[in-house]
């Protein structure tokens, strides 16, 4: 297990105005990057989760890490300033979640395969296909790099059924956060 680092990032809730920002490219890779990309791992596996965009921790930066298996190992991906350069395959449902909407899960339709231009934590250039799992991680947080959240990919019966929590989340919000205004 890694060691504790000292930013101890706390998951942004919706609907806090960063999550709809259009995150800014990395342009400098070096030792912060590293502790951001390893405090984000570290803040996603402890609020049992499957992958974070910087966004979610209130960084308007285009990170994003996961672990299809919701723990640290050998399957953690930390990506950069990716790119998503194609989709296909079949088009699936499946129920997502979002650390941004603690308790709220909405089925959401993806394609089942992305081709993902990116680079690695030393700026290096990669470009990779993933499938399944993976791939709807990836496209869920790329999302969120784009300022899209869980909300806007829900249908309209979801929408209906979350109505009274999406509400608790703005009032919450709203309280923590008294000068802002939520449209």
């Amino acid at each position: 297990m890694s060691e504790p680092l000292d930013l101890d990032f706390v998951v942004v809730r919706y609907p806090d105005p960063v999550l709809r920002q259009v995150a800014q490219p990395v342009t400098e890779f070096g030792p912060e990057l590293k502790r951001t990309a390893e405090a984000m791992l570290q803040r996603m596996i402890a609020s049992k989760g499957v992958g974070l965009a910087a966004p979610q921790v209130g960084l308007s930066t285009r990170v994003l890490v996961l672990n299809p298996n919701g723990e640290r190992g050998p399957d953690d991906l930390v990506l950069v300033n990716p790119a998503i350069a194609a989709k296909a395959g079949e088009d699936t449902w499946y129920e997502e979640g979002c650390l941004s909407f603690p308790g709220i899960y909405a089925e959401v339709k993806r394609p089942d395969r992305c081709t993902i231009r990116f680079q690695d934590l030393e700026g290096n250039a990669i470009e990779r296909e993933f499938d399944g799992f993976t791939s709807r991680i990836i496209q869920h947080e790329f999302d969120h790099l784009e300022g899209v959240l869980l909300v806007d990919r829900m249908s309209p019966a979801d929408r209906l059924r979350h109505r009274a929590a999406l509400q608790d989340l703005v009032e919450s919000w709203q309280k923590s956060a008294p000068t802002a205004r939520v449209r």
